[in-house]
């Protein structure tokens, strides 16, 4: 499923710059870097059976932590930089499901009681910084939404993708998930 075109779609060598960007870039206190952690999400993703489009989004989940990310959206938290710039370069799906990774935490802090002991330190730290747990309201709302099941899938690759040892995706296979995104839209 592709939804909207972007103004300016990204392009391949866009992608790699920013990936590779994120070479070197601390993960808040978790054993891998930025780049090693969005490829590794990436894949986990694709592993799952993801469409392309899920998978480019599961990469650049994080990427409103780029330096270039960062300097258009300053002061903004990463998932809402993140998905401005997803908006404007890769898609309304893509975008959304970046904004709510971070809900998606908090969701299923309210909702699955054996979550809390997938956490690493370093996120259980940053849940109470991002509201802790849904209430029932909350949880409600998040779950009616038709993209909530992509949010969660992503969330729980995103909590997995912190193993320095783990598989990730190749750069070329990231690529062509995005070139086949790309021409599904202009189709």
């Amino acid at each position: 499923m592709t939804s909207g075109i972007p103004a300016v779609p990204l392009t391949g060598e866009e992608l790699t710059a920013l990936v590779d960007g994120l070479a070197g870039l601390p993960y808040g206190g978790e054993a891998v870097d930025q780049r090693t952690h969005a490829l590794q999400t990436a894949w986990l993703a694709r592993d799952a059976g993801a469409d392309d489009e899920l998978v480019v989004a599961a990469a650049l989940h994080d990427i409103g932590r780029a330096r270039p990310v960062r300097a258009e959206h300053p002061g903004l938290p990463h998932e809402v930089a993140g998905a401005e710039f997803a908006r404007r370069r890769v898609s309304e799906r893509a975008a959304w499901v970046i904004a709510q990774h971070v809900p998606a935490k908090r969701y299923l802090m309210a909702t699955d009681p054996a979550y809390h002991a997938l956490l690493s330190p370093a996120s259980i730290a940053s849940l109470k910084v991002q509201g802790g747990p849904m209430d029932e309201r909350e949880a409600a709302e998040f779950a009616a939404h038709p993209l909530s099941a992509d949010a969660v899938a992503l969330r729980r690759w995103d909590d997995a993708a912190k193993d320095p040892d783990g598989p990730r995706l190749t750069m070329p296979d990231l690529l062509a998930a995005h070139a086949r995104c790309v021409a599904a839209r202009r189709t």
